[in-house]
């Protein structure tokens, strides 16, 4: 169930297909999250940090990344990172409990995390509970559903901001017949929209207690335009001559 025999199912005709859609996304759902620090952890050669404009972005896998180490063990300071994405590193992980109580740590207050994974109500979870146990991947990697890993990020203290599907079409082999069923997509997104192979959550870090000050300047203004100049001089009283 390895990460990185994932990486390398990514080029299949199956894997560009999914990786399509995916990729448009983490697009959509990053280029407007803001920070310092951002961190996608897990298939470094895919960059689906490429439309979020933070000026720290690296790249966590056990090989060939900017930082070398496990998803359940991120080599990053509590509180220390604004956004981090995990791309289908749950599926793959053999602790996705501490991969996520990990990702909590490291993220600030109000920092965001986005994560996909394949949805075992789809044609491509039957496709999964027909397969041999030692298939190869992904079906050999554990699909969990988006509602799911939503009650393990309520656990944590995240607040679901948007979720997403897609991929509809058949698990096909060939190029030629994963053409021929993308009607599907088209049609899955308006008539069976939670049934797509794949899924994107995007949780962000809640702290209890916590409540955003900011200046009274709505007061101020109003304080001003009840007392006028002179009034404000005279301690808000006037004199008669």
């Amino acid at each position: 169930m390895s990460i990185l025999r994932f990486k390398d199912w990514l080029e299949s005709p199956q894997g560009r297909y999914l990786l399509g859609w995916e990729q448009a996304q983490f697009d959509r759902m990053v280029a407007d999250l803001f920070g310092y620090h951002a961190v996608q952890v897990g298939l470094a050669q895919v960059p689906l940090l490429r439309a979020n404009r933070m000026p720290h972005r690296l790249y966590c896998a056990p090989e060939d990344a900017d930082v070398r180490a496990n998803a359940f063990e991120l080599p990053f300071a509590s509180g220390s990172l604004d956004l981090v994405l995990l791309p289908h590193v749950l599926e793959f992980s053999p602790h996705p409990h501490r991969v996520l109580r990990e990702v909590e740590r490291v993220l600030v207050p109000e920092g965001s995390v986005v994560i996909s994974g394949f949805n075992p109500f789809s044609l491509w979870g039957l496709r999964r509970l027909v397969a041999r146990r030692a298939a190869a991947t992904p079906w050999n990697g554990h699909f969990r559903s988006a509602m799911r890993i939503r009650d393990w990020l309520t656990l944590l203290g995240f607040e679901v901001q948007a979720s997403g599907f897609g991929c509809y079409a058949p698990p096909a082999a060939s190029p030629h017949w994963l053409e021929r069923w993308r009607f599907m997509d088209r049609a899955g997104a308006r008539w069976w929209p939670v049934l797509g192979a794949s899924y994107l959550l995007h949780g962000v870090k809640r702290v209890q207690g916590m409540r955003l000050i900011t200046p009274h300047w709505r007061d101020r203004k109003a304080t001003s335009k009840r007392l006028s100049p002179v009034a404000q001089r005279d301690g808000g009283t006037r004199k008669t001559q």
